[in-house]
């Protein structure tokens, strides 16, 4: 299992290999201890909790046609920020998941703001 870390700070393997089976899954996302983990292809990719500054949902708008009508499907996916920027962009498999995780990060880490940053302001 080769873990990458998306920001400079990493974790011991050893550490991350706990997380990773002991945490709790939330679509493509699990929710560790120590670091926010998730797969994307044969990679499992981290961020230590303590790098978050800042997490938002993004949602994207997918135009479908459905029997004779046009529709919209949302696309649900969480974006996590550090003080560099934006580093990940999780897709999520619907609305109540999303709520889910948001509420779980609040509560992990509180000190990080919730919400798309402002073009001009630093993360």
């Amino acid at each position: 299992m080769q873990l990458i870390s998306l920001t400079d700070h990493e974790l011991e393997k050893n550490t991350l290999t706990n997380d990773y089976k002991n945490s709790r899954t939330i679509g493509k996302i699990k929710l560790g201890q120590n670091a926010l983990l998730f797969k994307s292809n044969f990679k499992i990719y981290y961020i230590p909790y303590d790098d978050i500054t800042c997490y938002f949902r993004r949602i994207f708008q997918v135009p479908t046609k459905v029997c004779c009508a046009p529709v919209s499907l949302d696309v649900e996916n969480l974006v996590v920020c550090d003080q560099t920027g934006e580093i990940a962009q999780i897709q999520l498999p619907g609305k109540k998941a999303a709520e889910i995780l948001m509420q779980e990060l609040k509560k992990i880490i509180p000190n990080a703001s919730v919400g798309k940053p402002k073009q001009n302001e630093r993360i």
